[in-house]
């Protein structure tokens, strides 16, 4: 027997809530000079508790072919990445309306 999600009660295959979750978030993405001139691309506006950060991060450091972490409820991605950001973050579910580069 399968699992139930104990948001909207569907079993987790059928689950939706995650993808509903990504389409209501307000996203930033700016990029960061930090100590002896390294860049970093920092990523805002997601909430954790409905999306599953770890996996989000990992796809993003694949994609970015670079290493990150997340610190504080923000994704901190070594390099300047912003120009690819949106498109990337698009493809993984998030409404493009909803994401600002600054």
């Amino acid at each position: 027997m399968s699992e139930i999600c104990s948001m909207c009660g569907l079993p987790k295959e059928l689950c939706v809530c995650e993808t509903i979750a990504k389409e209501d978030q307000f996203i930033e993405v700016a990029v960061e000079k930090r100590k002896f001139g390294k860049t970093y691309t920092i990523i805002t506006g997601i909430d954790f508790k409905e999306v599953d950060g770890n996996n989000l991060l990992k796809k993003l450091k694949n994609k970015f072919a670079c290493g990150g972490t997340i610190k504080e409820g923000k994704i901190e991605l070594q390099g300047d990445h912003k120009n690819r950001a949106r498109a990337v973050l698009v493809q993984l579910g998030f409404a493009s309306e909803t994401i600002l580069v600054k």
